[in-house]
């Protein structure tokens, strides 16, 4: 969908990751599994993950912070703090508020959203919407999962592709006519929302009957959400693309959720788009859920890939079954 209205800015990314480095080798001490393995099924070679005293506040705190002094913003101009989670520390309060209090920024509103690995363009295209329609100026976006602490750590299916860490965006009406978000767009297929979930049961009271028994960790249909992901998201693109008018020969990089290699390489593949423009480091990271677009675009930025003036896609997809794409213009 094209906004028309206020022209909003990126002004700065950030991201926040745990010191905790566990690699393929160390999870070996844990399940049937071996560093070929893993790393030639998903193209992971390590993850972090969160200690005993570690939370997704905090991890969303400083990669919000970091984001701030990337776009040289006091945290008192933010007007809105959005945190794309489906993983919070509490159900309430939200995390963004906790992240309000964490970066001070008081004059902020504050609300979360559960996207799942969607999460950073769902909140993307939220905040271009709040921020083009005149309500806000200032957005923080972001964007944190803990899955470490939601994954069976005995189904080698599943826990070696998770990491935790959080990503971050600042917004901004921008001081001219250039306009860096050129398209966003998000989608869902509820139907298909049994593939990947997180159950979260709760107790019945005790005059209503016996609980819901149900482990409280991922449960996914590899098979199933690898189609997924090769088939919708390459449509999805290709909508942005034609819908901003642009050859996807123009791109400088395309930054995916960074769930496995084979996927970002498939689509690369079903798109005819040299695998070269599409940046990947989730070897050192795994899948960090909502945060994995916005580590990717900051590393990317930091090491030279993403320069000014580089138009770039960001596109994400999981658990909802949600997607969404987005074409945006970095001027650093």
């Amino acid at each position: 969908m094209n906004i028309n209205l206020y022209p909003v800015k990126i002004a700065g990314v950030g991201k926040g990751l745990p010191e905790t480095v566990i690699t393929n080798f160390d999870l070996e001490k844990l399940v049937d599994t071996n560093d070929e393995w893993i790393a030639t099924r998903s193209g992971i070679r390590e993850r972090r993950v969160v200690s005993s005293g570690e939370t997704g506040t905090a991890l969303a705190a400083v990669a919000g912070a970091q984001a701030l002094a990337s776009a040289g913003i006091d945290s008192g101009e933010v007007d809105l703090i959005i945190c794309a989670t489906s993983i919070p520390d509490n159900l309430y309060p939200s995390t963004a508020c906790e992240v309000q209090k964490e970066l001070k920024c008081s004059n902020a509103a504050a609300f979360d959203i559960t996207a799942a690995c969607s999460g950073l363009v769902y909140g993307l295209n939220v905040a271009r919407s709040f921020i083009a329609s005149g309500i806000y100026k200032t957005v923080l976006l972001t964007a944190v999962d803990v899955h470490s602490r939601f994954v069976d750590w005995e189904d080698r299916s599943t826990c070696v592709l998770f990491g935790d860490g959080a990503g971050a965006m600042v917004l901004t009406r921008s001081d001219n006519e250039q306009n860096d978000i050129i398209y966003a767009d998000m989608e869902a297929d509820g139907s298909r929302g049994e593939e990947l979930k997180i159950p979260l049961t709760g107790k019945n009271c005790p005059l209503v009957g016996p609980n819901p028994v149900a482990g409280q960790h991922v449960s996914m249909n590899g098979r199933e959400i690898y189609k997924f992901a090769v088939n919708t998201v390459p449509s999805s693109i290709k909508k942005a693309l034609d819908e901003s008018g642009i050859g996807p020969e123009q791109v400088d990089c395309y930054i995916l959720h960074q769930a496995n290699a084979r996927i970002i390489e498939s689509i690369a593949d079903k798109l005819k788009i040299s695998r070269d423009k599409f940046y990947i480091n989730l070897q050192k990271y795994g899948n960090t859920s909502a945060a994995s677009v916005a580590i990717a675009l900051r590393e990317a930025i930091e090491d030279g890939s993403v320069t000014p003036s580089s138009l770039l896609v960001l596109s994400g997809f999981g658990a909802g079954l949600t997607w969404g794409t987005a074409v945006i213009r970095w001027r650093g």
